[in-house]
Formats: structure tokens, C-alpha cells, sequence
């Protein structure tokens, strides 16, 4: 299907093409077994039996055969309340873009076309200055140390539109958390299975795709909750082998996240595309007041 007023492209739908243009034929029907899921616990990180995403409450008391899921990192209450109330004003002084699958988002980074898999700086002139403390805030966390960010971006769910997103592997070539899949057969693992850091990197013979290789063919569902005001990273196998998707069922209430990228050592000193890398690190540097650019515009 043709782009749609609402942002939808393709097989991507919500409730408004759906209801309105009969996006809905388009639509590949995925049936999810639920008597597969587990629910990820960031207490004890180990995955539970059930599919209820508030069953991580229950903790210490869950019950059934939990499995290990290494992988995922939750920091909660990575801002405090206040934060987030100043932070939700901050974000929604500024326009909105429509998005596909009844999302809205606020994307501030380089140009990118993955057809031809090129980044270029473009209009890219920074982040807004309410957001800088967040990223200052990621040296505290060890699996961050060093993260470089050089894309933001906002993302509105909005249970009227039907907001979701389909089940992909990102196709990270640029940027990534850590490494992209087309480089993971080049470079070694940043970070261990465990969750620990690796900082002798000559040392390592595996390649980070091979290093997070799954140990075991596991036939589950796992369900990681996104908890207000916390802080979610996923690497490793999870990353690199796993689909991930949110589902339109778990968008009761307006949610909003802020996404966060960094380069690949493509765009990295000795990279391939070192010299667009570093304009655009560059850029990632500045700054600037959301009030005055609204000003401007008016």
C-alpha cells in the first residue's frame, strides 16, 4: 500500500488506516502463543513463567521454573518523578512528527537513507538542552561508560491510534547500543554474557556475533517491562538473535520513550566512514534552548 495520511507504510498499520483505508487486509495476522511467555524480573533477572507484564511485582515470591535471560539491563528509577514531569512538559513544547503504527516520534541525529546505507550529518545540529542530563547521567551506569550518543529520539504510544510495533531484528548498520550485526562478525564483545565489561578486547578470538550465539534453542516468548522512569538496555544475544516488538495489547495509557544510538566502529577513527562520523560527533557535542527554536518558528 502507498503511504497513508496517518504515517503507515506498507504492511505497517493502526487503528486508523486500519478502520479507515482497509489497511487491516494488509495486515500479516501474528498469533502469539501465550502459554510460551515468561516475564522478565529486573530484581533478580531471571524470566518467569506467565505473560501478565506486572508479574515482576511478585518479587521475591514468583512461582514455576524461571529461566536466565542475560541480556537485558533495567535501571529503575533512572529519573526521579519530578524529572519526569519536567522532562514530559519539555518534550511536548516541541512539534511532533507522525510516525508509522500510530506512533508519533522527535528524532534529533544525522540523515540516513538505509536503501543505500549512508549517513550524513544533514540538518542534525544537536539535542535540545532539557535533555542533557540524561546523557550525562549514563557515565553512572557501567555498561554506558563510554557510550557516545549521536541520535535521539522521542517516541509517543498512543492507545487511540493502536500504536505498536511489528517484530524486527533493527537493522543497525550505522548505529547501534554497541556493535551492528554486519560488523558483529568483525569485532570483538564489548560486553560479556554476565553483563560485565570486556576491556581487553585484543584478547578476545570471538567475534561478538559468535560470542552471543544462543547456547540453547529456546521455543519462548519473553516479556521485558518497559517500567516508568526506568532505564532498559538490551545486548547480546537478546540483540543480535532475538525479534522484539511491542505490542498494541500492552498500550493501555499514552507511553513515551525516549531512544538512544550510538555509531558502529564503521563511522569510528580507523572506520570506513571516519570523516562523516567525526562531523557528526561533532555536532552531538552542542546543545541548544527548545524555547528559543519555538520562538523562532512562531
Amino acid at each position: 500500500m502507498k503511504p497513508r495520511p496517518c504515517g503507515c507504510k506498507g504492511a505497517r498499520t493502526c487503528l486508523i488506516c486500519e478502520t479507515q483505508y482497509g489497511a487491516n487486509d494488509f495486515k500479516p495476522l501474528i498469533e502469539l502463543d501465550k502459554s510460551k511467555g515468561y516475564v522478565y524480573c529486573p530484581f533478580c533477572n531471571l524470566a518467569w513463567p506467565g505473560w501478565d507484564g506486572e508479574l515482576y511485582k511478585e518479587h521475591p515470591n514468583h512461582t514455576g521454573q524461571p529461566i536466565k535471560y542475560a541480556g537485558i539491563y533495567i535501571k529503575l528509577d533512572f529519573i526521579s518523578e519530578d524529572e519526569e514531569t519536567e522532562l514530559m512538559k519539555n518534550i511536548d513544547e516541541m512539534p511532533w512528527d507522525i510516525s508509522q503504527s500510530g506512533r508519533r516520534k522527535q528524532n534529533f541525529g544525522p540523515k540516513t537513507n538505509f536503501k543505500k546505507r549512508k549517513i550524513g550529518a544533514g540538518k542534525f545540529n544537536g539535542f535540545p538542552q532539557f535533555s542533557k542530563y540524561l546523557q550525562e547521567r549514563f557515565n553512572s551506569i557501567d555498561l554506558l561508560k563510554g557510550y557516545h550518543v549521536i541520535e535521539q529520539c522521542s517516541l509517543e504510544y498512543d492507545p487511540v491510534k493502536g500504536a505498536s510495533i511489528d517484530p524486527h531484528i533493527d537493522d543497525c548498520w550505522g548505529d547501534t547500543k554497541k556493535y551492528n550485526l554486519s560488523c558483529a562478525e568483525e569485532y570483538p564483545p564489548i560486553i560479556k554474557k554476565d553483563g560485565s565489561l570486556n576491556l581487553q578486547l585484543q584478547r578476545c578470538s570471538q567475534s561478538m556475533f559468535e560470542a552471543c550465539r544462543p547456547q540453547s534453542q529456546l521455543d519462548v516468548i519473553v516479556r521485558i517491562p518497559m517500567i516508568r522512569r526506568s532505564l532498559a538496555l538490551m545486548y547480546g544475544e537478546p540483540r543480535y538473535h532475538w525479534e522484539h516488538c511491542i505490542l498494541r495489547e500492552d498500550i493501555l495509557c499514552r507511553r513515551v520513550c525516549i531512544a538512544y544510538r550510538e555509531f558502529t566502529p564503521l563511522y569510528l577513527t580507523n572506520g570506513q566512514h571516519q570523516c562523516s562520523g567525526d562531523e557528526i560527533r561533532s555536532k552531538a557535542e552542542q546543545f541548544w534552548d527548545h524555547r528559543c527554536i519555538r520562538e523562532q518558528e512562531l
